[in-house]
């Protein structure tokens, strides 16, 4: 089941290039999104979680969702499990993958690349996942496809991310070109 969220914050995007988790299994895209305990649309994206377990295990949905729930194999988990990273105490998270590059546009949905510097981890997003139910060889889960992300506006960045601004520098004042002499020792020495 596909549902739009709305105004939450990203954490640990990669969303440009996939990548391994501890250099096992297929490369994926990836986020977590923190949701708000009081957010408008939590009880939507339990619906969703409780209609992808309808679909796979019908009348056994409800059994199936609480022994998930018991041993933290649904992609929404509480935030104060991980309350030693940044903006998750207090709040809700889904993980979400995708082998697939997710779409990855701004606020007037122009595409964004790399280079633009967004989303980046602690700004505020709207994310279009998808539910489903897993149970196969690698046992039974509910997971979040990443399907897009929206840049929606600025917030605190999260877990060390971020780059200099050009007043964390001091001006120098212009350097007269130097003669270099050619000694015809070869390089220097390092060590």
């Amino acid at each position: 089941m596909k549902v739009r969220i709305g105004n939450v914050r990203l954490t640990f995007p990669q969303l440009f290039e996939a990548k391994t988790v501890n250099g096992q299994g297929d490369p994926k895209y990836s986020c977590g999104i923190l949701v708000p305990r009081d957010h408008p649309q939590f009880a939507e994206i339990k619906a969703a979680i409780v209609a992808a377990a309808t679909e796979k295990w019908g009348a056994k949905h409800a059994e199936n969702l609480k022994a998930l729930q018991a041993t933290d194999r649904l992609c929404l988990h509480d935030g104060d499990g991980k309350s030693d990273y940044d903006g998750y105490a207090g709040n809700f998270f889904i993980n979400a993958s995708n082998k697939i590059r997710p779409l990855v546009v701004g606020p007037n949905r122009e595409p964004l690349v790399a280079a633009d510097g967004k989303p980046y981890s602690g700004c505020y997003v709207n994310v279009m996942l998808e539910f489903w139910a897993q149970d196969n060889q690698f046992g039974k889960r509910i997971n979040a496809s990443l399907l897009g992300v929206q840049f929606a506006k600025d917030g605190e960045r999260l877990a060390g991310g971020g780059v200099a601004a050009a007043d964390d520098f001091e001006a120098i004042a212009p350097v007269e070109s130097a003669k270099v002499e050619e000694s015809g020792k070869g390089a220097a020495s390092l060590f």
